[in-house]
């Protein structure tokens, strides 16, 4: 089994080149390069031709290198993808994505490099199902909550506890796995407050998210710890596989472990914990 770790995606201004040149050591998975919200309208162009540089000179180690488009409705979003097509990174982040159309505007743009798509209007979520429907024609391997803009269009209050948004944190995740995709959760607009990051990190990974999108290198230890697999569930994964491992259940779909009964079902998540650990341990 090989699994990705994509615990802690950090967005970076591309405009900012000394902050870009940071990320190169940070223990973050995924580094994102940000041509969207974090870059004023002036410096548009700037941090594209700074972005692609970025990716030419590499150095980014184990992390995953991605770049954030401006969406296809602004002045910048067309040229951004024809732009960063063959630039060398990993995946585009497609903002605002609402319709399967979104994707498919942005396929012809983008030639082959796979899409993550940023849930983060009424109408993608009402769309999702169609959305994740067309994964495979669209290249699309990862849905990422956008909490904020959500929020907005929605006019709700999410409030520490982000209870408007749970319903729709659970149908993404929901319609990821459904389609096989990485699901992140959403951005936590506090830096200072480590306990509102810690909160909102289990509140995460218990909705079922791999892994959350961040502002700040500050907020990484937290989500790699977070979303990150634990020695007990590590040691639990081991005497599972262990177990089936036996000669004399070779050929069992239920068997006693710790006194306790598994099935096959409990085989899988041990193997994809394990196989998660030695990826982190790798990287």
């Amino acid at each position: 089994m090989i699994v990705r770790p994509r615990r802690s995606a950090l967005f970076m201004p591309a405009s900012n080149v000394r902050a870009v040149e940071k990320a190169r050591s940070l223990d973050c998975d995924v580094v994102i390069l940000d041509l969207e919200d974090s870059v004023a309208p002036d410096l548009k162009e700037a941090a594209r031709d700074q972005a692609i540089a970025a990716a030419s000179a590499g150095g980014f180690g184990h992390r995953e290198l991605l770049v954030r488009v401006n969406a296809l409705d602004t002045p910048w979003g067309a040229d951004d993808c024809r732009a960063v097509a063959d630039a060398g990174f990993a995946a585009v982040v497609l903002p605002k994505v609402s319709h399967p159309a979104d994707l498919a505007a942005a396929r012809t743009l983008l030639g082959s490099v796979p899409l993550w798509a940023m849930i983060e209007t009424c109408a993608g979520m009402l769309d999702l199902p169609a959305i994740v429907a067309s994964a495979s024609a669209n290249r699309l391997e990862c849905l990422l909550a956008g909490t904020n803009d959500l929020a907005k269009e929605m006019r709700c209050a999410p409030g520490a506890d982000r209870a408007p948004l749970l319903s729709h944190l659970a149908m993404i995740v929901t319609a990821a796995r459904a389609a096989g995709l990485t699901a992140l959760d959403g951005v936590c607009n506090v830096i200072e407050d480590g306990e509102i990051l810690a909160a909102e990190c289990a509140q995460g990974t218990r909705f079922g998210f791999d892994g959350k999108s961040l502002i700040h290198p500050a907020q990484i230890a937290a989500a790699n710890r977070a979303y990150g697999p634990t020695t007990e569930a590590i040691a639990w994964a081991d005497r599972i596989i262990a177990a089936f491992a036996l000669p004399e259940n070779a050929d069992k779909g239920v068997i006693k472990v710790d006194g306790e009964m598994v099935e096959l079902l409990h085989l899988e998540q041990a193997q994809r914990i394990a196989a998660m650990a030695g990826a982190i341990r790798g990287s």
